[in-house]
């Protein structure tokens, strides 16, 4: 474990790497195997989709983790998964309703973005109380102690193995050419991480905006609401 914050920074940037290399791999690998397909409505949209999708991710990544951390009364600038998600849904769905598109454009991140969870969380969890991203004391068996002796729930973790966990199904069900989930396997995708993270929000020692609920259960509770209904409006056809 690092607890010295250099060295916590430093295996934070390799593991980014890592995940950024590992969820562009998987892209190439999953493309060529069976989603070839799944990028034509993103090139009939033009470059300003990738630019909305960029610009959204940033701002939302970067907003959500600042402003998490001063609600927690922490200074600096933060990074947030969850927010850089919300914020490319949100960039990519108003470029999609000004040029007309309509339908699910989102399945080939699919793969990537649980990969990049599931590598990156590890950085996260090896960065020590630094990252800022450990979760409340617990006495369960695998709590893990961060460096300040007291043992935690390793919330990194069980992001990162409930998004492999969904890695695996979704990459079965892309080989099997599942209709269902070729239609709408990036709500689903959403679904399932904003659900998991909702639940180890819980587990978090970030300060609360109401009750119990921190910022990030609003930002996770608003994407289980857009996902749920995005997947009943996807008809048969994979339009919506």
């Amino acid at each position: 474990m690092f607890t010295d914050s250099v060295s916590g920074t430093m295996v934070h940037t390799v593991f980014d790497l890592v995940a950024a290399l590992a969820a562009t791999g998987m892209t190439l690998v999953v493309y060529r195997w069976r989603l070839s397909h799944a990028t034509a409505r993103i090139e009939s949209a033009g470059l300003f989709y990738a630019a909305a999708l960029i610009a959204g991710a940033v701002i939302g990544g970067f907003g959500a983790g600042t402003l998490n951390l001063w609600l927690s009364g922490l200074a600096g600038a933060g990074r947030s998964i969850v927010g850089a998600l919300a914020g490319a849904i949100a960039g990519v769905e108003l470029y999609k309703w000004k040029k007309g598109i309509t339908g699910s454009t989102g399945l080939i991140f699919v793969p990537a973005f649980a990969t990049s969870v599931a590598v990156g969380r590890w950085g996260c969890f090896l960065s020590g109380l630094g990252d800022e991203t450990y979760g409340t004391p617990t006495a369960l068996p695998w709590g893990y102690d961060f460096g300040d002796g007291v043992m935690r729930h390793p919330v990194q973790l069980y992001e990162s193995f409930t998004m492999a966990a969904f890695l695996v199904a979704a990459l079965i069900l892309i080989g099997r050419r599942d209709a269902w989930f070729l239609r709408c396997g990036f709500y689903a995708m959403v679904l399932v991480y904003a659900g998991q993270r909702f639940l180890w929000e819980f587990l978090k020692p970030y300060g609360t905006v109401l009750g119990p609920f921190n910022l990030f259960h609003f930002i996770c509770g608003g994407l289980v609401i857009y996902s749920v209904i995005m997947i009943r409006g996807v008809r048969a056809d994979g339009t919506g």
